[in-house]
């Protein structure tokens, strides 16, 4: 077994800093900037640029407690994964549960309920 010199190492240790492994994923604020924001906005009030009064249904409030609480974790998983047309809502909201993994979607459901404040049913 070849030892590894110490540049090897160096070069090791700066390339999972740049490169994460895909098991570990995305931090869910950084998926949710990227996938979420163009219509729920940067910070969740459902004012991203997409979401314009032309749209046949206005984007969700994340931020609302009272809306956020009627939903439970598996409902907020479900409409990740499967999009709008799995939870007989707006089609507009694309599936994410084949670009994300398991684990940053159960990560998103969770940034979902700390921007609501909210622990829902």
């Amino acid at each position: 077994m070849k030892i590894l010199s110490g540049y090897g190492i160096i070069l090791l240790a700066c390339l999972s800093v740049f490169f994460p492994s895909a098991a570990s994923g995305a931090p869910a604020e950084e998926n949710y900037q990227f996938y979420c924001a163009q219509c729920h906005g940067l910070k969740g009030k459902a004012d991203g640029p997409n979401a314009v009064e032309s749209q046949p249904v206005s984007p969700r409030d994340h931020t609302s407690a009272s809306e956020m609480n009627k939903l439970t974790d598996e409902d907020i998983i479900n409409a990740i994964e499967g999009g709008g047309a799995a939870t007989s809502k707006s089609v507009l909201m694309p599936p994410f549960g084949k670009t994300l993994t398991k684990a940053e979607i159960a990560a998103l459901k969770d940034y979902l309920r700390k921007l609501c404040k909210c622990k829902g049913k």
